[in-house]
């Protein structure tokens, strides 16, 4: 019995090629070459949204660690507090000293910054409505609240994250 072709007799069979040591190192170059492309591409993004650099000299940083513990420690000590209150796009801060007491008269200054770095940095500015009772203007959003207080010859600095208006 003969076997028949599926190709009419006027067309050649197409030759078939061998898989040879060539085609798999073009195979392995092209698949290494990709991964190593996104790779490159993927630290070029990394690194130019954020360094990972905190301080600019880590030496120079390092000489004044025990000075900024011991800043941390008198900050500590002072036994300040600052709860936070957030209505009607405004930031309100009652400042209250180790005994419980409103802390009349103090100098606050701030930053908000969003957690991811979405939107720029906002300065705030600080009005006492009442003795100890601080507020600013606060956009809606997830920000983290850089505070400054200086009262009676100290200075205290305190870091918040709050959410305000309809982000809530």
């Amino acid at each position: 019995m003969t076997r028949q072709s599926a190709l009419p007799p006027f067309v050649a069979a197409p030759a078939m090629r061998r898989f040879t040591g060539w085609h798999m190192l073009v195979i392995l170059l092209a698949f290494f070459g990709v991964v190593i492309a996104v790779n490159l591409v993927m630290a070029r993004l990394a690194l130019s949204t954020f360094s990972g650099e905190v301080v600019a000299n880590s030496y120079v940083a390092s000489q004044h660690f025990n000075g900024w513990l011991d800043k941390a420690k008198a900050e500590s000590a002072l036994g300040w507090k600052a709860p936070m209150a957030l209505a009607d796009d405004r930031l309100t801060v009652a400042m209250i000293d180790n005994r419980g007491n409103p802390l009349a008269g103090a100098q606050l200054s701030g930053e908000a910054t969003h957690p991811l770095g979405a939107t720029t940095d906002l300065r705030l500015r600080f009005v006492e409505n009442r003795p100890g009772v601080y507020s600013a203007r606060l956009p809606a959003g997830r920000w983290q609240i850089r505070m400054m207080a200086r009262a009676d010859g100290h200075e205290w600095h305190h870091l918040a994250e709050v959410t305000s208006g309809a982000a809530q």
